[in-house]
């Protein structure tokens, strides 16, 4: 049987997440399955599914995690590329911060907000700190880093920002700030697998930053975080005006479901998914989004 669970499925598919089509789908010995989302919050809200999947992952918010790091290992020409940049650029550093930038429309999001966006969110929450305009650095010193930033985005513009401001001013609290970006391809590729490479690339790099800021809606910030287990601190969708507040951290490290089904299978009615379990709730970047969580949290 051929299961279709991609973002545009229609009701019929989404039948998938009901007991009562689990129950036949058993007795199919294979199954053959498309989808380019996360649905796994999805199976969380499906009773027969609850025992295992509790016994599995006893920790909601570690489920990107466990599986992430068990499935997606990287070639040994995608790994040589990742350490090998790891240890020319991020290794020597004190402190690596990832920040991962996706500006889905520069219409609506201009470069100069979204990079105001990223110098208040950062230097706001000290995870980057403050320069002294009025002064200029003499001479960059190549020995030691406090910090060093790995800039990951389409567009080349954000790094040159954040390059020129560290290597021409001091920073107040005298920290050095190095600044990387690996690539800039200017457009997605998502059919050239050089392309493909280089992005698994950076988002293994981003999971090695002891601090990650994502961008809002952005699968790629999600796969970083989850392979890093981090709570990332979240770019907040600009359209149009800047969001208040700019950014905020993530109360999960798990990706959002950005397509999630909104039918209750029992009642046989639409109800709000993020409503039914605990450990299931809206996200924090799309408010139609579901992700998990730990109950706590």
């Amino acid at each position: 049987m051929f299961l279709y669970l991609s973002h545009d499925y229609d009701h019929h598919d989404k039948l998938f997440f009901c007991d009562q089509d689990q129950a036949l789908l058993s007795k199919v010995p294979w199954l053959i399955m498309k989808s380019n989302v996360y649905f796994l919050p999805s199976l969380f809200l499906i009773s027969s599914f609850e025992q295992e999947l509790s016994k599995l992952f006893p920790d909601k918010e570690t489920v990107f995690h466990h599986l992430g790091r068990y499935l997606f290992q990287p070639s040994n020409l995608v790994w040589r590329l990742i350490t090998q940049y790891y240890q020319d650029y991020l290794a020597k550093a004190e402190k690596r911060i990832g920040i991962q930038i996706r500006v889905f429309d520069a219409e609506t999001s201009p470069f100069e907000y979204v990079m105001d966006q990223i110098l208040a969110c950062t230097q706001t929450e000290k995870l980057l700190p403050e320069v002294d305009t009025e002064k200029t650095i003499a001479a960059q010193s190549e020995n030691q880093t406090s910090k060093a930033v790995l800039i990951t985005s389409l567009f080349p513009g954000y790094f040159e920002k954040l390059k020129n401001m560290y290597g021409e001013h001091p920073t107040k609290t005298g920290e050095t700030v190095a600044v990387y970006q690996p690539s800039h391809e200017e457009e997605q590729q998502s059919y050239n697998n050089s392309h493909n490479i280089q992005a698994w690339v950076e988002m293994n790099l981003l999971s090695f930053s002891d601090e990650l800021v994502t961008s809002a809606w952005s699968t790629f910030g999600y796969v970083a975080q989850g392979l890093g287990g981090m709570r990332p601190w979240i770019l907040y969708k600009i359209n149009q005006t800047k969001p208040d507040p700019l950014c905020g951290q993530g109360m999960s490290m798990e990706p959002c479901y950005h397509a999630p089904p909104v039918y209750d299978c029992k009642a046989k009615t639409t109800v709000d998914t993020a409503t039914l379990v605990p450990h299931v709730r809206h996200c924090e970047d799309i408010r139609w989004g579901i992700k998990l969580f730990n109950s706590s949290s």
